[in-house]
């Protein structure tokens, strides 16, 4: 046998005994990965792609549950919630999407302490633009065009439920990436007046299209629920006691906590619905403290997160007023229904 053939069969054996071998890791891995989230007994997830444009109607959420792919945004068929979880390998706090369009609310973590910000993603996760986020991440929505993304951290504090916190809430158009930074420099009206304070709050925005979005203002002890406009940057206030609001997508309704007094001081929150024509609430059936920002998964059922074994649980319930809650997915929290 000739030297160059030798050395032909030679580099032929190293690259197949180096393919088995890295096959013979991943598959190992991959048993690894299983092999722990059976011992957690969690649901089953596995990497996989992830695409905000996939074929048929999908879930997609931040994964909660133990493993290697916990904080991962992951992915189900609508129909098949049970089923196993694609995860994509990108971690956030918070998320959500449409129309190809993603946001991904991310904790640095540096030697000394932690960062935060916020990833513009495009329909395969990709990165398109990173901002600084000023505080702990807490709300993320996408406009149903994907031309406009929000978010809200705290600046201070790291809860509503009590008085100490400050909250920054911003809005980027994804087409130019001009940024309005603080929603708290719009001009606002209350009760039909032009008001100023030095306590206001805004969070929790929810868009109506690439003008209009809705949002929490408080100030003076009190909340309410504000129209916004991004052209005129006007705040316009609509009605009292009002917290984390979800238009649904008939966009008639308003779905959102609201502080009910009969509830303790810890746990003071419960889910209405506010009709946006009559200015009508409705109680859910829902009675537990929510402290979530309600996603509509259809013009009649809310979908929201409760505590649970590994975190966070998603929950539903309709919109209505009738029928009961019930568990959706476990481990599981900040989705976002797609196609």
């Amino acid at each position: 046998m000739k030297n160059s053939t030798r050395l032909l069969v030679l580099l032929l054996a190293v690259v197949l005994l180096g393919g088995i071998g890295t096959g013979a890791v991943l598959y190992a891995a991959d048993r690894a990965d299983r092999r722990d989230q059976e011992q957690a007994g969690g649901p089953a997830v596995r990497s996989g792609s992830v695409s905000l444009r996939a074929p048929g109607r999908q879930l997609v959420f931040r994964n909660l549950a133990w493993g290697p792919h916990r904080d991962e945004i992951a992915t189900v068929p609508a129909g098949q919630l049970d089923g196993e979880r694609t995860a994509s390998g990108l971690k956030c706090l918070r998320f959500h999407a449409a129309s190809g369009t993603g946001i991904c609310l991310q904790a640095v973590h540096g030697a000394l302490d932690d960062s935060y910000r916020t990833v513009l993603l495009d329909a395969e996760l990709h990165e398109r633009h990173v901002f600084p986020a000023a505080g702990i991440p807490t709300r993320a929505r996408v406009s149903p065009s994907g031309h406009l993304a929000a978010w809200t951290v705290f600046v201070s504090g790291d809860s509503y439920a009590g008085t100490d916190f400050s909250t920054r809430t911003a809005i980027v158009d994804t087409r130019t990436w001009a940024l309005d930074d603080n929603l708290e420099t719009y001009a606002i009206v209350k009760d039909g007046h032009p008001y100023q304070a030095h306590d206001t709050n805004i969070w929790g925005v929810t868009f109506a299209d690439d003008t209009r979005f809705y949002a929490t203002l408080a100030t003076g002890g009190q909340t309410y629920l504000v129209q916004g406009d991004v052209t005129g940057r006007t705040l316009t206030t609509l009605h009292q006691n009002v917290e984390c609001p979800s238009l649904s997508p008939d966009g008639t309704r308003i779905a959102y906590k609201k502080r009910a007094p009969e509830a303790s001081a810890d746990a003071p929150w419960r889910l209405y619905v506010l009709d946006l024509r009559t200015m009508t609430e409705t109680r859910t059936a829902e009675q537990r403290n929510i402290d979530d920002q309600a996603l509509w998964a259809d013009d009649g059922t809310l979908l929201y997160s409760l505590p649970g074994d590994f975190g966070a649980d998603l929950w539903s319930t309709p919109a209505d007023g009738t029928g009961a809650p019930r568990q959706l997915l476990t481990a599981a929290v900040a989705p976002a229904y797609l196609g």
